[in-house]
């Protein structure tokens, strides 16, 4: 009986995903069920699904399978599939997986927990059990998304953009800071968008302001949307110290012709226009960006265009995706995926040569001086931390040797930067 409450959760993609989880385990654990490191210990396994591209759904359904065999041999009472995945194949998926006990999408966490035998408590819905280390949060401003992107099922998976209310997040933000949270990181699949669907313009400087009163050491912005981005925010980034000189913003594409097909609602030119404004605003902002090559129809030239674009523009931080066909999108129904695999490979590996170059030169450029640190982990006297400018999981490493000094998770260091490579600095404890 002791087992039947007991849970393991594996919880796959994104950080958005990761808070879905985290209030999962909140609730559940307030309905008197324990979760446990391994499947092999539980006696229920949710998967908590990502959909988002090929691989990732790949990544979901190899560990689904693997699960449904520990629920065939008797190990396992009971086995839930949850998320991005499940909401969007849930009739294939118990066509396929009569092992799986039920399927639920991004927002059935009170039906899951009904099927569970737990409840929902409203009294709890701003408490989340985190999956982080304990310095840094994920804090989701709004659910869904309303942007058209033709190469993304997202509103398919989250439905329409939702704001979350702003009361709900600076409840959650108060316990979040009471409990240690050093490092707030603002998410949402777009957050540009903030309060626009309450009939309003954007009113996301409003709420990063009031987070920011409420005095977290750090602030981050991830995953801003390029049109109708609120450059008010910048300003505010520039007068607020606590604001870290960062922005997550996914650019995509710089082809006219590409941007269009994407649906992305802007042009080549006001892309370059925003960013050369976001960055005489606040010169000390760095910038990362996601693109995608092998999109469908790109040639040579327009992958050469974005090329020149990068080397131009010199973004502090770079990601690449090899462009994935996506059933239940619309570049899926209407163009035919025309790059072959291989060449969608090389165009990754040539733009993210490119970008190596250029995070080199700019992780040279802070050789010399003293920075603060965030350390995020310590080993036999060295710290593993990251700048202001590097968001967690992603960017730069800031390896640093203590020496005599010594150091723990979530303490904030001044450091001196002595050397430096592509994607790691390399420092000691400033005098």
């Amino acid at each position: 009986m002791q087992q039947e409450r007991t849970i393991f959760l594996l919880s796959l993609g994104c950080s958005k995903n990761t808070v879905d989880s985290e209030r999962l385990i909140r609730q559940a654990e307030e309905s008197g069920f324990r979760f446990v490191e391994s499947a092999e210990e539980a006696g229920i396994v949710i998967i908590n699904t990502c959909g988002f591209i090929a691989d990732a759904k790949e990544e979901s359904i190899q560990e689904i399978l693997a699960a449904a065999e520990l629920r065939k041999e008797g190990v396992i009472g009971a086995l839930y599939v949850m998320g991005c995945l499940s909401a969007l194949y849930a009739s294939e998926l118990r066509a396929e997986l009569p092992e799986v006990d039920a399927f639920f999408g991004t927002s059935d966490l009170e039906e899951l927990l009904a099927e569970l035998g737990g409840h929902y408590s409203p009294a709890l819905r701003h408490h989340r059990t985190l999956l982080t280390p304990p310095h840094y949060a994920w804090l989701k401003i709004a659910e869904g998304c309303s942007r058209t992107c033709s190469f993304c099922a997202i509103p398919k998976m989250r439905g329409p953009y939702k704001s979350l209310p702003p009361a709900d997040l600076y409840e959650e933000a108060k316990i979040l800071k009471e409990r240690g949270i050093r490092e707030l990181n603002l998410i949402a699949q777009d957050i540009s968008l903030y309060g626009t669907d309450r009939g309003q313009h954007s009113s996301l400087k409003e709420l990063i302001a009031t987070l920011s009163d409420m005095e977290f050491p750090w602030i981050r912005l991830l995953y801003a949307y390029p049109q109708g981005f609120p450059l008010e925010v910048v300003d505010l980034m520039r007068k607020r110290e606590n604001i870290c000189n960062y922005l997550d913003m996914p650019v995509q594409h710089i082809s006219d012709r590409i941007l269009r097909s994407m649906n992305r609602g802007i042009t080549k030119t006001e892309t370059i226009s925003l960013i050369e404004e976001i960055r005489h605003r606040n010169p000390d902002i760095r910038l990362r960006t996601t693109m995608i090559v092998g999109y469908p129809g790109e040639t040579r030239q327009e992958f050469e265009e974005l090329l020149d674009f990068v080397r131009e523009t010199r973004f502090e931080r770079l990601g690449c995706f090899p462009y994935s066909h996506e059933e239940r999108t619309t570049a899926y129904a209407s163009l035919e995926d025309d790059v072959p695999p291989e060449e969608k490979e090389e165009r990754v590996r040539e733009l993210m040569e490119l970008q190596e170059w250029i995070s080199t030169a700019h992780n040279r450029e802070l050789e010399g001086r003293t920075l603060q640190v965030l350390v995020d982990e310590v080993d036999d006297g060295i710290a593993y931390a990251r700048t202001q400018y590097d968001a967690p999981e992603v960017d730069n490493e800031c390896i640093v040797t203590l020496g005599d000094l010594q150091a723990a998770p979530g303490e904030f260091l001044k450091v001196h930067i002595t050397d430096s490579t592509a994607y790691e600095l390399l420092a000691e404890p400033a005098p």
